[in-house]
């Protein structure tokens, strides 16, 4: 029995979201715990990484941390040939991230205790 073409688009759907988190993880690992960080190290890694990446086809995404995380990537590949100092490669690129990280956060874990709001008939 076939897969339906919805099956199959989810299928890639994931396979591609899987792709651009792991890019992403082992980017940030890597500018995070590499002491002596060079242009041509950072270069490589990130073609070893692309590679997994490009083996994947890409996919449209709606919600708003998948296409955040997409342009963080995006963001990672344009820095392959630039010419700018990798310490401030390094530096914007793990600003995003923790943006990323501090929005994805902030969803995650509101607590009702903190609204005001609730306690208003306790009056």
């Amino acid at each position: 029995m076939a897969a339906s073409k919805k099956a199959v688009e989810n299928a890639n759907r994931l396979r591609y979201i899987r792709a651009l988190e792991r890019f992403h993880k082992s980017m940030i690992s890597y500018l995070t715990n590499t002491e002596a960080l060079t242009q041509e190290r950072f270069e490589k890694k990130l073609e070893n990484a692309m590679k997994l990446l490009q083996r994947t086809e890409e996919i449209a995404l709606y919600k708003g941390e998948l296409q955040d995380l997409q342009n963080l990537v995006k963001k990672m590949i344009s820095y392959q040939d630039s010419q700018e100092d990798i310490d401030n490669i390094k530096e914007e690129l793990l600003y995003s991230a923790n943006q990323l990280e501090k929005s994805k956060n902030a969803k995650r874990y509101k607590k009702d205790k903190h609204m005001k709001s609730k306690f208003d008939d306790w009056e």
